[in-house]
């Protein structure tokens, strides 16, 4: 059976203070679930997170990571930093650091082949921007860029991924896929890795939302059968809405 996951991306939010309040008040109110829970706290607060959560059942996640283990690369983290604090996952290609930082599919393989040598695992995001979709190119798009960061991986290494669909246009814009186009785009990515691998890997792929989820439209969303819970932004900032989304999973 897939692994149920919803992850908190908090992006550039919350300082120290802010960050150990967040995940007592999470520790506090965290539901029973089978779901696995994950939060990404800036780096500067990675170290002192992991150290909050404590023996909690909330796994601490970095928000991206260089690609190169060490060396003269100003600003950058490497795999084994994140290591050394007890963080085993990180979030790969999402749609901000493509947007904003030039990240292209070659930069994405290369990050996933150095998390995958490091032991670590990923969570990849990917997919369209809204002119993409009003092109009827969103299929494609989306393709293309598991194609080029993805399929050169081997069978095990797929052990080490979730994937997360991101319909760019409906981040942090109110705007929600509706929970049909969510599922016909997780059903269109599920087919796509069992078409370059097969079925039964395919299957095994947990495949998460991300695009303005919240506690009032997570359980439609992820009672469709190929999304297998979601990468949430803005929502995960508040102990209580983040709650709200774990328990509709």
């Amino acid at each position: 059976m897939r692994k149920k996951i919803v992850a908190g991306n908090w992006k550039m939010n919350n300082d120290l203070a802010q960050t150990k309040a967040l995940i007592n008040d999470l520790k506090n109110s965290l539901p029973n679930t089978d779901a696995e829970v994950k939060i990404a706290p800036t780096f500067t607060n990675l170290h002192a997170a992991v150290e909050t959560v404590g023996d909690a059942a909330i796994e601490v996640v970095a928000q991206n990571m260089h690609q190169e283990a060490s060396g003269a690369y100003t600003g950058e983290i490497s795999a084994d930093m994140l290591k050394s604090i007890g963080v085993k996952t990180v979030i790969l290609g999402h749609s901000e650091r493509r947007a904003y930082f030039g990240e292209d599919d070659a930069l994405l393989a290369k990050k996933v082949d150095a998390a995958l040598q490091n032991d670590m695992d990923v969570i990849f995001c990917f997919g369209e921007e809204l002119a993409d979709r009003k092109a009827d190119n969103h299929f494609s798009l989306v393709e293309s860029q598991l194609k080029n960061a993805l399929f050169h991986l081997g069978v095990e290494d797929w052990k080490h991924i979730v994937l997360a669909y991101e319909p760019v246009w409906a981040i942090g814009t109110g705007e929600t896929a509706s929970p049909e186009q969510a599922q016909e785009m997780h059903e269109f990515i599920r087919k796509t890795l069992a078409d370059k691998y097969d079925a039964t890997l395919a299957d095994s792929i947990s495949i998460l939302y991300g695009g303005s989820v919240k506690p009032n439209n997570a359980e439609e969303i992820f009672s469709k059968p190929d999304v297998d819970g979601g990468l949430i932004g803005g929502a995960s900032l508040k102990a209580e809405d983040f709650v709200g989304i774990i328990k509709a999973i």
